[in-house]
């Protein structure tokens, strides 16, 4: 009898910071998930693709910045229950990049901008929140259950 192995969804996070040490972040609106609050450019790794390459095309998608995969820098990796879902959430960092950062996707964003370290927006998703902490500490690893409300 063959058993069907257990599996979770992936996501890719890219934390772009400027030269002035400010972090983009978009607002979301429309999507059902957390809309109101600041996140990182993300979404799902689609089938076929590595991490930098879904990563790459998630922020060239959202907002039309273009980087190539040895800019990104792996930063942690987040085992996430989150609801009835488990994911694994990968983040990288970018501090070059190629285009001036705009909404592309305003069915799913209402606000760019960006923040600076020291001073983040109080709405910003918890779980990516708490990874912004830990690059302070140099954490790379974190589980988070978190509760949706």
């Amino acid at each position: 009898m063959q058993t069907e192995h257990y599996r979770s969804l992936v996501a890719v996070y890219v934390m772009a910071v400027n030269d002035r040490e400010e972090i983009l972040l978009l607002r979301r609106a429309n999507t059902g998930y957390r809309d109101g609050f600041y996140d990182m450019p993300a979404g799902h790794l689609e089938e076929g693709e590595t991490l930098r390459q879904a990563a790459l095309r998630e922020l060239k998608e959202e907002t039309g910045l273009v980087v190539s995969e040895d800019q990104l820098e792996f930063m942690e990796l987040l085992h996430r229950m989150s609801g009835d879902r488990v994911y694994l959430d990968v983040f990288f960092e970018v501090k070059q990049w190629n285009g001036e950062a705009c909404i592309m996707e305003p069915e799913k964003c209402d606000h760019l901008a960006w923040f600076p370290l020291g001073s983040l927006p109080e709405n910003i998703v918890p779980h990516q929140h708490q990874v912004l902490q830990d690059r302070s500490e140099q954490c790379a690893y974190r589980e988070i259950w978190e509760s949706i409300v």
